[in-house]
């Protein structure tokens, strides 16, 4: 261990005993992990600590158990960019402010998701909010990945339409 400790540790080592601790986490410039999962981001335009409460945000805003953080952030990927950077990075300090007000350090630091929502509906009006949300409905349910956890099979056109595929697929009559 004092070998280890010498000479640093390697990535693979830190991002285990960081995966260990159970927290999302934004490690130096532009990488994000998370907890009892297999999935990392690097993001180049934004901050780490605004993506990470991206996630955080998308999850609250459409929570499904079932469908894993790795959706959620690839619906959140596309607000990794330029022309996104000022409208996401300023209303995640907004979000950020409102968490400061009730006592928490961030968003992300909010720990129970009833908390969380009730800071989302104060800006659930606001452009950044709307924004966030009308990209999830596609970003979030486009991914044909994740259409399995909703039981959704996907077009049935190139299949002789739902009369051919699933009209009668009904097991909860």
């Amino acid at each position: 261990m004092k070998k280890e400790i010498a000479e640093g540790l390697t990535r693979r080592q830190l991002l285990s005993r960081m995966l260990a601790t159970g927290t999302l986490v934004a490690i130096g410039p532009g990488f994000i992990s998370a907890p009892n999962t297999a999935w990392a981001l690097q993001v180049n335009v934004i901050q780490p600590g605004t993506m990470a409460t991206l996630i955080q945000m998308a999850r609250d805003i459409y929570p499904h158990d079932k469908v894993a953080d790795e959706f959620y952030v690839t619906a959140m990927k596309g607000y990794d960019s330029e022309t996104k950077k000022d409208m996401v990075e300023k209303g995640v300090s907004e979000l950020n402010g409102l968490a400061k007000a009730q006592g928490y350090a961030s968003y992300a630091d909010v720990g129970w998701e009833k908390d969380r929502v009730a800071l989302l509906q104060k800006i659930e009006g606001s452009a950044f909010f709307q924004t966030i949300r009308g990209g999830l409905v596609t970003g979030l349910y486009n991914q044909k990945a994740v259409w399995p956890v909703f039981g959704y099979e996907g077009s049935s056109f190139e299949h002789g339409g739902y009369v051919n595929r699933g009209f009668d697929d009904i097991n909860w009559l």
